[in-house]
């Protein structure tokens, strides 16, 4: 395995998955509710958490803005936008729960939010409260906005 690209796999999510399994999250979170609001973790979190707060009926929407990728690298989570107070009664949204970076600095920020995932990897599984689907650390997941249809030969044209 290539140790600058850790990942074995690769798991296409189109816009319809991601929709489908945003509405399975919400039915996890309706009973939790009500929320306060949702903070949408930048920038992977701001689709799930747009189709979320839909199905919650939910407003408030802010943004914690965090980076810690760089295509297929991950590295040392950064804050670049703080929300206040300690998150009781909030709902923090991201895309995916990886190693757990993001979710330790989020945690630390706001101990008292629920933090909920689409997508959760067994490293950083244990910091979220709730999620829809686990796949194995070694998968990278490629979410529909980092990618885009093309033309690909068949299989006996690519053999030429």
């Amino acid at each position: 395995m290539d140790k600058t690209h850790p990942y074995d796999k690769v798991y296409p999510v189109t816009w319809e998955q991601l929709q489908r399994d945003c509405r399975a999250l919400s039915w996890r979170l309706v009973e939790r509710g009500p929320w306060t609001g949702i903070y949408a973790i930048t920038r992977g979190g701001l689709v799930p958490a747009a189709i979320i707060a839909r199905e919650l009926d939910v407003r408030l929407i802010d943004t914690i803005c965090i980076t810690s990728y760089d295509w297929q690298k991950q590295g040392e989570a950064c804050s670049l936008k703080c929300p206040e107070g300690d998150g009781a009664g909030w709902l923090i949204v991201d895309d995916l729960v990886d190693t757990g970076r993001t979710a330790r600095l989020v945690r630390e920020m706001l101990p008292k939010a629920h933090f909920a995932t689409v997508y959760a990897k067994p490293e950083g599984r244990p910091l979220v409260d709730t999620f829809v689907t686990e796949v194995s650390q070694d998968t990278w997941i490629l979410f529909p906005w980092d990618s885009t249809p093309q033309f690909v030969p068949p299989i006996a044209k690519a053999r030429e």
